[in-house]
């Protein structure tokens, strides 16, 4: 047992000095006090062995905390590196006089210089001309006070020329803020140009995409109006078709009139062939049948310049309009194209002045009575109310059916791009996505609810014209 002591003592009396500085009880005087006598009792040595088991455990436990804390600042190292290793952009970090204390590997391999070459040297002489190391010199005095941001200037490549660098200079400060140096990181310009061009292809790309999605959509529409059209044109082109008709058959009568008289006959001879042919209920009729072939014409016109509007692309055309006009079009399209039993109930203001694009708002309108006749399918009698009004600088038109409303979980997706509750080939999920762009770029909104009465509701707002 002694053995085991002295053994013990001697490994704790190594460790005292260490053991002192962390405010321990000194081991050498409970050691001392154990040598002075053998007549010491049991008790002692028993409490000199627990204070040594202690001490030891305690010194274990510190060498524990300290590797783990060495395990921690290796880790945090090796982070720092890869982060700096794998860093695109160019990084150097200077003193406040502006050394070079660190560098990454892309400035390495712009520079062309080694790393151990870059440290210590100054900032400013890495860039090209005189006017880059004065602003570099400006910048760092000015430092303490601002930091510094896309500051373009000439930096000597490993090439031996100079190539165009956007830096920015960031404080270094300490816990206390004080001035420690600088970051600087940068990207030559070459690079960002490059980032801005496929960035400004991509953008006109996505543009280019949306219109002929748009576009798409206005066909689609368009295709499920065809038979409303056709039979919107049949109508006066019917009507034209058998005035000429009229008109040709008076044509022969009219010309042997014409000959009679240029032929000199008599008034007797002319006045009977006159009766025979029937010339004066023939030129009573000319005013009416001209009248009516012109207007037949007109309503044509008419009719194909809404689809021209209706399908142009029109995205850049901002006129004055009145919507009063357009709802009332787009409902009598689509009523022709749907079922007999669908009823659209409209209460317009007269007048309802709106800037922006005719064919867009048309198609916007289409789309909601549209949906509205294919919400109501199945309805003994499907109805649809418009109302729309002007009050405060700001148009109203709410649009609600008697259907069975809009599910609550398709609420909240009702406008985006491609989601439609319609069968397969029916829908294709953009009309409400693009009516709702549509309505946003016209300084408006488009919201959707279910009615308390029953029914889906969508009210559309749109500023007023002035």
């Amino acid at each position: 047992m002694l053995k085991n002591i002295t053994s013990t003592a001697t490994v704790i009396l190594k460790l005292d000095g260490v053991l002192m500085q962390q405010n321990k009880t000194p081991l050498n005087d409970l050691l001392s006090q154990a040598s002075l006598s053998e007549a010491l009792s049991e008790d002692i040595w028993i409490e000199v062995i627990h204070k040594m088991d202690e001490v030891y455990n305690e010194l274990l436990q510190y060498e524990v905390a300290l590797e783990q804390k060495n395990a921690a600042l290796e880790e945090s190292q090796q982070f720092i590196f890869s982060v700096l290793t794998s860093m695109s952009d160019l990084l150097l970090v200077c003193d406040r006089h502006g050394v070079i204390e660190e560098v990454n590997h892309a400035i390495v391999a712009f520079t062309g210089q080694h790393e151990n070459i870059l440290k210590g040297e100054r900032l400013a002489n890495l860039f090209a001309d005189a006017n880059s190391k004065a602003a570099v010199e400006r910048v760092l005095n000015q430092l303490a006070s601002q930091a510094a941001n896309d500051i373009e200037l000439q930096f000597t490549t490993g090439l031996g020329d100079s190539a165009p660098v956007a830096l920015n200079f960031t404080p270094r400060l300490s816990g206390v803020g004080k001035l420690l140096g600088v970051v600087v990181t940068g990207r030559p310009v070459g690079e960002l140009r490059r980032a801005y061009h496929a960035l400004r292809e991509a953008h006109e790309q996505l543009k280019c995409t949306q219109q002929q999605l748009l576009q798409s959509e206005k066909m689609a529409s368009l295709g499920r109006l065809v038979a409303g059209v056709a039979h919107e044109l049949n109508n006066p082109i019917s009507f034209v078709l058998g005035n000429v008709h009229a008109m040709r058959r008076y044509a022969p009568r009219l010309k042997r009139y014409l000959e009679a008289v240029h032929a000199g006959e008599s008034h007797e001879a002319l006045a009977s062939l006159r009766t025979d042919l029937h010339i004066d209920r023939i030129i009573e009729d000319l005013a009416p049948l001209l009248d009516g072939t012109i207007e037949g014409a007109e309503r044509t016109r008419d009719i194909v310049d809404g689809l021209k509007r209706f399908s142009a692309a029109d995205r850049n055309e901002n006129i004055e309009f009145n919507l009063v006009e357009i709802i009332e079009r787009s409902v009598h399209w689509v009523t022709r194209a749907t079922s007999r039993t669908f009823h659209v109930d409209v209460t317009l203001a007269e007048l309802l002045p709106v800037i922006g694009s005719p064919g867009q708002m048309q198609q916007v309108i289409i789309n909601l009575v549209q949906n509205a006749a294919d919400a109501t399918e199945g309805q003994p009698t499907q109805t649809l109310k418009i109302q729309a009004w002007q009050k405060e600088g700001e148009i109203t038109v709410t649009f609600l059916d008697n259907g069975h409303g809009i599910a609550e979980d398709a609420m909240d997706k009702i406008f985006d791009p491609f989601y439609t509750t319609k069968p397969i080939g029916k829908g294709t999920g953009l009309g409400l996505s693009i009516s709702y762009g549509i309505v946003e770029r016209h300084g408006g909104q488009l919201t959707v609810a279910n009615h308390v009465d029953g029914g889906a509701e969508f009210v559309l707002r749109l500023p007023v014209a002035y």
